[in-house]
């Protein structure tokens, strides 16, 4: 997995989040959802990630994890 794509994309949980979820705990690994990502975060991070990288992802089950985004945002880079 690329590093510094997995940092940015930490950086955007904690911008979309106003800090609540900050960019080290999001690159601790586990359900983002538990760390305090609520449904209008995920859709700001949905946004997020398609103005930064040009790609559409699906926040459904199980793809919550900081990993999980990182790898879908890779696969349709």
């Amino acid at each position: 997995m690329n590093a510094e794509l997995n940092r940015r994309v930490a950086a955007l949980v904690q911008d979309v989040t106003g800090g609540a979820v900050t960019a080290g705990q999001a690159l601790t690994g586990g359900s983002l959802r538990a760390l305090g990502l609520d449904s209008l975060g995920a859709l700001r991070l949905i946004d997020a990630i398609d103005l930064e990288f040009g790609v559409e992802i699906d926040l459904g089950s199980g793809s919550d994890t900081l990993e999980a985004i990182t790898r879908m945002v890779e696969d349709r880079s």
